[in-house]
């Protein structure tokens, strides 16, 4: 948790969690022939586990509400979350998900998914935990796949008064193939967060029609104070109603993508906190932040998804391997 120093954080109840990820877990199958692996390698994986385990790489008291099964790739995902100072709140009763990732030259990575999303029998602690939170995060399949999705929203409602939100759509065609159905979920997260973040190819996928920077300020009129955008090597956008910053992506060798948009996200949260941004009473430092501010929130963030990139798999930094946001020193 981030030093009084770094921002003014409220306290919280012993059982209570500064940031609270709502979402899946899934276990990756990384398929990489190209190169010289001859079987697969698998890794615990899940755009909202890699933000949590992301958050508590950078210090942050971290829960996880999701589901995975007592099954050998179950216990590979505990293990994991365990090892990284996360707690688990766990529902559901099928199977533990999957996602075959197939890279290319690149290091890019498309995906095959074999996945369920439910949480229940978890509905108490979960609507516990939630309220106890300072931030909440969710996204992707979770806030889009049946009959999980519904059970998310009723939980970002009961945070809001307490703890502000941020969204990630984390686009899955292969899980859900109609981008108006799509948008229309995404549109309604939006409206519910304070943040929102997703990629070019999210935008693109979801709005065809129009260009980026539409899509980012159509979101900015949803109701969130803060709208990010990565571009992979074109670098990060943050847009909100006070000014926008950009930069280019870090120079480094990609070993691949898996889980960089999500050490960006990790990194948001986390220079949210050092700024005391967060939870109901940091929504009016969100909406004030300057844009020295955004521009020094963006390189943390954008530094966190450069770490990643250059090491396999959704590996994210912790908090020695990151400077923190240079203002925030002084906040």
């Amino acid at each position: 948790m981030p030093s009084q120093e770094h921002g003014s954080q409220p306290d919280l109840p012993d059982d209570g969690a500064l940031v609270t990820v709502i979402g899946e877990s899934l276990v990756d199958i990384i398929d990489d022939p190209l190169r010289g692996n001859t079987a697969p390698e698998t890794h615990p994986g899940g755009s909202p586990l890699n933000v949590a385990v992301g958050c508590a790489r950078l210090d942050l008291r971290t829960k996880l509400i999701t589901h995975y099964a007592e099954d050998p790739y179950g216990q590979m995902i505990a293990d994991h979350l365990d090892s990284n100072g996360v707690d688990a709140i766990v529902g559901g009763s099928l199977p533990t998900s999957t996602a075959l990732a197939s890279l290319d030259a690149a290091g890019a990575a498309e995906y095959t998914f074999s996945i369920s999303w439910d949480i229940n029998g978890a509905s108490i602690p979960a609507l516990a935990v939630a309220e106890n939170s300072l931030h909440v995060h969710t996204g992707s399949i979770a806030t889009l796949l049946p009959p999980g999705n519904t059970s998310v929203r009723g939980l970002i409602e009961a945070a809001r008064p307490h703890a502000t939100v941020s969204f990630d759509p984390n686009c899955r065609p292969a899980i859900s193939p109609d981008p108006a159905a799509a948008r229309e979920q995404a549109e309604g997260f939006v409206a519910a967060s304070d943040v929102v973040k997703a990629s070019d190819e999210d935008l693109r996928w979801l709005y065809p029609d129009r260009t980026l920077e539409e899509s980012m300020a159509a979101w900015l009129e949803l109701g969130p104070s803060l709208v990010a955008l990565t571009r992979g090597a074109q670098g990060p956008v943050i847009l909100t109603r006070a000014g926008r910053v950009e930069m280019p992506g870090e120079a480094i060798t990609v070993a691949d993508t898996v889980g960089a948009g999500d050490s960006f996200m990790a990194g948001l949260i986390s220079g949210l906190a050092h700024f005391g941004a967060l939870g109901a009473a940091g929504r009016g430092r969100l909406q004030e932040l300057t844009t020295d501010e955004l521009h020094a929130l963006a390189a943390y963030a954008n530094r966190a998804a450069a770490i990643t990139c250059s090491r396999p798999g959704a590996n994210p930094p912790r908090s020695a391997e990151l400077e923190l946001p240079a203002l925030a020193r002084r906040s």
